[in-house]
């Protein structure tokens, strides 16, 4: 299997909300971030891969072997660490205890306390060693950064990189930090309203897509096929260009910057409203 994930057309309909025609691919060795605003279908599609919702239309290709880290810690707050590393080898097929020890050393844990009493951080490493000790070929995680100290975050960004190393393995990373998904992503894919609006290399597109300080004149000049979003205010605008090469022809003088993921966020649900 050439990808670690393989989706096409996959759809879910709730009646109220969609997710709708997703053809996504994940290559082994390498990850990817998915983005989107709170409701745009992220955890929705995360639950169609792992199986544990039936997508309404389209195929799902997914490792046999995968860790899903969730944004919480899914272990009981009365057992010491001690105590989960003695239950989850009845757990996990394939479960490699001296893995899941050398994990808790690295992060440096304390098996007598319990879970109650770990802190965030902990508990967030605690959970990716259990997801990491059955050797999984494909990590899943669900928003696991959010709320972490910058230390804490860089530390476990390193474990990641490590675990994609052997060009086997692969990552599906769901997160609002988009700073860290630029460190960390080999792709990015974009969902909003249930749809993926930008996905592809995550340096094509950066070094593709640009946000320019213009006048309202320069503005309405954009060719109107590389205009993502705008921003319009009382001493300038700014917008987001899907083409910085287009918009320096049609703008020479324009001020242009790299855009970042955050900026393809924003002006993508600006452009719409």
């Amino acid at each position: 299997m050439e990808y670690a994930i393989q989706t096409k057309g996959l759809t879910k309909d709730y009646g109220s909300f969609v997710l709708e025609n997703i053809d996504l691919t994940l290559p082994k060795g390498t990850i990817l971030g998915l983005i989107g605003e709170n409701g745009a279908g992220k955890s929705t599609l995360i639950k169609c891969l792992l199986g544990i919702i039936h997508p309404t239309a389209g195929t799902v290709e997914i490792e046999d072997t995968v860790g899903y880290v969730p944004d919480e810690c899914p272990f009981s707050d009365v057992l010491k660490v001690s105590q989960v590393a003695a239950f989850l080898p009845g757990v996990y097929p394939g479960w490699d205890s001296q893995l899941f020890d050398s994990y808790l050393q690295k992060f440096d844990l304390p098996v007598d306390k319990k879970v109650k009493e770990l802190s965030r951080g902990m508990k967030m490493k605690l959970t990716i060693a259990a997801a990491l000790a059955h050797r999984p070929r494909l990590l899943v995680l669900d928003e696991a950064t959010s709320g972490l100290d910058p230390v804490v975050r860089d530390e476990i960004l390193d474990v990641f990189l490590d675990f994609v190393s052997d060009e086997e393995r692969a990552i599906l990373i769901s997160s609002h930090i988009t700073s860290d998904l630029e460190k960390l992503c080999d792709y990015v894919a974009y969902l909003h309203k249930g749809r993926l609006t930008v996905q592809g290399p995550k340096d094509e597109l950066l070094a593709q897509y640009g946000k320019v300080s213009c006048t309202r004149d320069q503005l309405s000049a954009i060719p109107h096929d590389i205009l993502v979003g705008k921003r319009e205010g009382s001493f300038g605008c700014q917008a987001l260009v899907s083409d910085r090469a287009v918009l320096k022809r049609a703008l020479p003088d324009a001020a242009v910057e790299p855009a970042t993921l955050e900026d393809i966020m924003i002006y993508t649900t600006k452009g719409e409203r």
